[in-house]
């Protein structure tokens, strides 16, 4: 016999429910339509995203993989995978860190710039859409 919850156990669990529910609505809608209009997932936009926004401390647009890691939420061998579609788009470069060897930096390519800039009002357009109405289910189920 399965236990209740309380109502607040409940009231917490339909909070989780509804999360996801909005995070797969909107990430299905990212991925269909930034793919569909610029050829970039939604992982591939937040990269480009993060690169442009300089997080590094000279705001050069290159970041550190682990860097990027930390803020993509990818796992180290799935960004590795993303990294090399878009260095193959033409969108970043590699280049090893001259201050440690060891170290790879992700460049932002002046058409990765581009990309992003063209992308960018569809994805906060998107975004607009999705998190501010009604979840309508995953992938518009």
């Amino acid at each position: 016999m399965a236990e209740l919850d309380s109502p607040a156990e409940a009231g917490l669990v339909a909070q989780w429910r509804e999360l996801l529910a909005r995070h797969a609505e909107t990430s299905c809608a990212l991925d269909r339509e930034l793919g569909e209009k610029h050829g970039l997932g939604m992982s591939e936009f937040e990269v480009l995203e993060r690169l442009v926004e300089g997080c590094s401390v000279d705001r050069s647009h290159r970041l550190r993989v682990q860097e990027l890691a930390d803020v993509v939420h990818l796992s180290q061998s799935a960004l590795s995978r993303l990294i090399g579609r878009l260095e193959k788009a033409g969108l970043v470069t590699r280049e090893m860190c001259v201050d440690d060897r060891r170290g790879i930096l992700i460049v932002l390519t002046d058409e990765g710039r581009e990309r992003y800039r063209q992308a960018r009002p569809l994805h906060r357009d998107v975004l607009a859409r999705t998190l501010g109405d009604e979840v309508t289910g995953p992938c518009g189920a």
